[in-house]
């Protein structure tokens, strides 16, 4: 009997408390895993090369590279992994320059509650999420 597959997701936070928040939320999906973890956008940039995940949740506001520089880096070699920005800062502005990156979706951590696994599950079967009042 073949083992169904689990959905690997990279955490990319540089808020160590957000990363365990996270991963204990997606955790309770039994169908997703959390395959690894990042502190900023150039340890995404490389986790995402190294472990090649099938969805990267990534934060905008983070030291190094932000979330639209690493979101570039990851989906110039990786076109295919759906990117999900996962910010504090959500505005109309970051969500037109997330959709222009190749971002496909966006949640604010306030929402985090409602949003995010509608969010995960909308790009993992290649449709957009981003919130309506942003569109």
């Amino acid at each position: 009997m073949q083992a169904s597959h689990r959905t690997r997701i990279l955490i990319v936070d540089d808020s160590p408390v957000v990363r365990e928040q996270l991963r204990r939320l997606l955790e309770l999906h039994r169908d997703w895993e959390v395959c690894g973890e990042a502190v900023d956008g150039r340890d995404a940039v490389a986790k995402t090369s190294q472990l090649r995940p099938d969805l990267v949740l990534l934060d905008f506001a983070m030291p190094v590279m932000n979330g639209l520089q690493s979101a570039h880096e990851i989906l110039k070699s990786f076109p295919e992994t759906p990117v999900l920005l996962f910010t504090m800062f959500l505005s109309s502005h970051l969500v037109s320059e997330a959709r222009n990156t190749g971002i496909r979706g966006a949640v604010a951590k306030a929402d985090a509650v409602r949003d995010l696994v509608p969010g995960i599950e909308a790009l993992l079967r290649q449709e957009t999420f981003f919130p309506s009042s942003y569109n």
